[in-house]
């Protein structure tokens, strides 16, 4: 028995909760990457380790992946399969460029920003992710029929199989990454200033 990611929120009720989980996820992806974005323009100010058109192109394409999650969310998968897919190769494409961007750029930013092995961490995770993505894509076109329940004697299972085990191995790639942020943002304080205009 496999799953793949849209498999779960299908057929209400659940898809009202996968719509809702996925959107409110997207938009916590959001926050993420502008904090991140942030963060590194502020230690460039200092080190100069990446140019700043490379660190908003990063961001430009994790906000792809966002959009994408919501497009996901949206369009469900046996509603309107083609948008469906769509989406989700936006997010999926999108996020795997982005963390991949993320460990170069943590590499350029070593040893002053981060620790080897964290910038280690993120590249292996940013392989396994770009190497899970590839036969995701290949097996998923593959399939012929949009369904949701499988049975192992049925035609295309198997890329269904192969297809669902990428897409899962991809998507915990992102929250593990994500993961590796937490000590970087323990540093980052949010300061608010407001000024008075008295007439």
């Amino acid at each position: 028995f496999s799953s793949c990611f849209s498999d779960t929120g299908t057929k209400p009720p659940e898809s009202g909760v996968f719509g809702f989980m996925i959107n409110i996820s997207a938009l916590l992806g959001i926050i993420t990457m502008c904090i991140r974005y942030l963060l590194i323009e502020k230690q460039n100010e200092s080190s100069h380790f990446v140019r700043s058109s490379c660190n908003m192109f990063s961001l430009c394409i994790g906000l792809m992946g966002c959009i994408g999650m919501g497009i996901v969310a949206t369009f469900q998968e046996l509603s309107v399969p083609s948008v469906h897919d769509i989406g989700a190769l936006v997010a999926f494409g999108s996020g795997v460029v982005y963390i991949t961007l993320q460990s170069i750029i943590s590499y350029k930013s070593c040893p002053q920003w981060n620790t080897y092995l964290v910038c280690h961490l993120r590249m292996a995770i940013s392989v396994v992710s770009c190497i899970a993505f590839i036969p995701m894509i290949v097996f998923a076109s593959q399939i012929s029929m949009t369904k949701i329940d499988w049975t192992p004697d049925e035609k295309d299972y198997t890329y269904h199989l192969v297809s669902a085990i990428c897409e899962w191995t991809v998507a915990f790639g992102f929250i593990f990454f994500f993961l590796t942020f937490i000590r970087d943002f323990q540093v980052v304080s949010l300061r608010i200033s407001t000024e008075i205009h008295e007439d």
